[in-house]
């Protein structure tokens, strides 16, 4: 319970580190970060249900005020925005991350975790996003998923792979520290 415990929270500050990586600002208004990465990190890592709950502490403590989110932004006006979308999809997307990464054992772990991020860590959190963004705003879907889904793709890519290489390395270096891939 106490390693739990301290991964999860471990866990929710990577996802505050990788806010601070410089960002890209589209002219959206919506910063292009690293901290999707830290959300498919906990899901490939930590698995479904702890990966949640670390994307739920690191919301928690965004909702509280911490300047966590890129720019510095923090407090439960984000949560009001159009882009808050990828906010409340950050847990659930974890959550599904994790879900098929803990069910996909038979696999080269980099290959089955990035796929997981792929379909959990960016599919899932789209598919929130976008209807959320759609609601918002008052646009039409196809136009709300290209501003929530195309200019973000390339990089999300990027980062999918880039976690299920990272995983596969710490399973390497460590593999007691992932959990999804724990009994």
């Amino acid at each position: 319970m106490e390693r739990s415990l301290t991964l999860i929270s471990l866990f929710a500050a990577l996802i505050a580190a990788l806010g601070l990586i410089p960002s890209l600002t589209l002219l959206s208004g919506i910063p292009i970060t690293a901290q999707s990465m830290g959300i498919m990190l906990c899901g490939t890592v930590l698995g479904a249900k702890r990966g949640a709950m670390a994307v739920g502490l690191f919301l928690i403590l965004v909702a509280l005020g911490l300047p966590l989110l890129a720019g510095g932004r923090g407090g439960l006006g984000v949560f009001t925005t159009p882009w808050a979308g990828y906010l409340f999809g950050f847990p659930i997307a974890a959550f599904a991350t994790g879900w098929l990464t803990e069910r996909w054992r038979g696999q080269n772990l980099a290959l089955g975790a990035a796929l997981a991020a792929i379909l959990g860590g960016m599919g899932v959190l789209y598919a929130i996003a976008a209807p959320y963004y759609m609601l918002m705003t008052g646009e039409g879907l196809v136009a709300s998923t290209l501003k929530t889904t195309v200019p973000f793709m390339p990089g999300d890519l990027i980062k999918a792979v880039l976690a299920g290489l990272i995983t596969q390395s710490l399973a390497r270096i460590r593999p007691a520290s992932v959990l999804s891939r724990q009994h």
